[in-house]
């Protein structure tokens, strides 16, 4: 895709891969009732912002913006367009790529720990894990995987196979292990492999899945355990995200939530795409609007993370052809980029699901965090365009406003 508005590209086109491998009018809703005190202007522009991404052709929005202090929630659209109910306000739902952040969290407090090291290789860690076709775990350091910087393929881009309702109904309840993802991607030949012994010399940049899959390896081998307790212990339960969770393959998200619907290429039809098993420290985990906010509060709040490890995830190179916005530079897990009419800039990452567009962003301080879920994945690039620049809009919007715009 081309263009220099804000809008998600490659996010978006891996949830279209996704497909291979898993092979109505609507009331305008006022903001929820809790975070009064955050004001009526605050209220009135989130408002404003998701009825703007609804507009798009969107069945359903929620976005909250949260404080130390105040919760402001709005939204807009439909849960079901059976129905007709509106959006539950404190809906689950798949935070797909936002995973990664969580990821990387548990890996750098290992490094904090001294039981690994980003500059540690893969195959030190995962002895013959990445071989063949060129590919060389020797030449990928920890820190190549958590900044997109490995030159692995991503697993979903090779996957072959139609996507269609019919491909994704056959397999939604099917699921795949992390060595079967990692074998996919090593089916093909490095798009470049990064030099060990020079870590300055991160040139290249690469979005894939297949690098968080690789972490997600990397910390059961160095724990002894599977990565998604480590995530639940060193994450979840000390934050409190009750209504966080990883449904290990499970294809049903828990109640309340909302449909989420994909438009498949050449149709005009919505399709109902809730159900879908996944499970890896790519993409896996299930959250609310609430949670994911404290949770990027917290990070960055420096209750995570000891303070070298977090000054180590802001270390970024640039991202370019990720999102269409200028600037954009990726880290360990987490991505900045400047914000237009206003000073400094928004850490963010992103995650996409068949159905669920997840989009959010936080201060560098911590001190304000805002999260949305936009239930409908468009697959024609306009509409595409337009939902994503839109729901960029509404996360500038939104800290801009905590800025004292």
């Amino acid at each position: 895709m081309t263009g220099t508005g804000p809008a998600v590209s490659r996010r978006a086109t891996m949830a279209v891969a996704a497909g291979a491998l898993l092979a109505g009018a609507a009331p305008k809703a006022a903001a929820a009732p809790h975070g009064t005190a955050a004001g009526a202007r605050g209220r009135d522009a989130l408002q404003a912002g998701v009825d703007a991404v609804r507009a798009t052709g969107a069945t359903g929005v929620i976005a909250e913006v949260q404080t130390a202090h105040d919760r402001t929630t709005a939204r807009a659209g439909v849960a079901d367009l059976g129905s007709g109910r509106p959006v539950p306000w404190d809906a689950y739902y798949r935070i797909g790529s936002d995973t990664k952040t969580f990821t990387s969290v548990v890996v750098l407090q290992l490094v904090g720990e001294g039981r690994l090291a980003l500059t540690d290789t893969v195959e030190r860690r995962l002895p013959g894990a990445i071989r063949g076709n060129g590919n060389d775990g020797a030449r990928i350091t920890v820190a190549n995987l958590l900044r997109q910087t490995s030159g692995l393929n991503d697993y979903l881009a090779v996957a072959e196979g139609e996507f269609t309702p019919e491909a994704y109904r056959k397999g939604r309840f099917r699921t795949h292990t992390p060595q079967e993802q990692l074998a996919a991607a090593l089916t093909k030949p490095p798009r470049w492999l990064p030099r060990p012994d020079d870590p300055a010399a991160e040139r290249r940049w690469g979005y894939a899945n297949t690098n968080y899959v690789v972490a997600g390896l990397i910390i059961e081998a160095v724990t002894g355990r599977p990565w998604a307790q480590e995530i639940h212990e060193r994450v979840i339960e000390p934050l409190g995200l009750r209504h966080t969770l990883i449904p290990g393959g499970g294809a049903y998200v828990p109640q309340p939530t909302a449909t989420a619907y994909t438009r498949f290429p050449g149709s005009e039809r919505l399709t109902d795409t809730t159900l879908a098993a996944v499970s890896g420290a790519d993409g896996g985990l299930i959250s609310t609007t609430r949670d994911h906010g404290v949770f990027l509060r917290a990070l960055m709040g420096g209750r995570l993370l000891r303070p070298a490890q977090l000054a180590a995830m802001k270390r970024t190179v640039p991202a370019d052809g990720w999102i269409r916005a200028k600037g954009v530079r990726y880290g360990l897990g987490i991505a900045w980029r400047p914000v237009a009419g206003g000073a400094g800039g928004i850490w963010f990452h992103g995650g996409t699901h068949l159905g669920v567009v997840s989009e959010s962003g936080v201060t560098e301080d911590g001190a304000r965090a805002v999260t949305s879920a936009t239930f409908t994945l468009p697959t024609e690039e306009a509409q595409q365009d337009a939902q994503a620049a839109a729901t960029l809009r509404l996360v500038n919007d939104a800290l801009r406003e905590g800025r004292g715009r």
